[in-house]
C-alpha cells in the first residue's frame, strides 16, 4: 500500500460520510473483473472515498474480495456492513482533495 494507514478516528469520520452515499460500483457474480478495477480507479481518483455492493456473495466471499480489491485497488477497507462496504484513498494532489482528514 503506498498509503499509510487511517487512525481509528479518521476511520470513523470516513464511516460517517459513506452513510448518507448510495453504492457507486456493484460486484456481481462476474467477480473483479478488469473493467471492475478501471471503473474503481475513476472513482477513487475523483471521490476518493467510494461505497460498493456485493451482490450474491457470502459473508466469507466478501471478506476474501474486500482484501483483493484493498491489494489490487490500492486502497483502504474503512468499513462494511451486511452487502456493503467503504473504500477510502486520498487523492495524492492536494489540490484535488474532497476530503480533509485531521492528522
Amino acid at each position: 500500500m503506498d498509503q499509510p494507514s487511517l487512525t481509528g478516528s479518521q476511520k470513523t469520520f470516513l464511516r460517517g460520510l459513506g452513510q448518507t452515499r448510495e453504492p457507486a460500483l456493484m460486484v456481481g457474480r462476474a467477480g473483479l473483473t478488469s473493467e471492475f478495477y478501471r471503473e474503481l480507479a475513476r472513482l477513487i481518483e475523483t471521490q476518493e472515498l467510494v461505497k460498493l455492493r456485493f451482490v450474491g456473495w457470502d459473508r466469507h466471499q466478501r471478506a476474501r474480495l474486500m482484501e483483493e480489491i484493498e491489494r489490487e485497488g490500492r486502497c483502504l477497507c474503512v468499513g462494511s456492513v451486511g452487502h456493503t462496504a467503504l473504500f477510502y484513498r486520498e487523492q495524492p494532489d492536494p489540490e484535488k482533495r474532497k476530503l480533509v482528514l485531521v492528522h
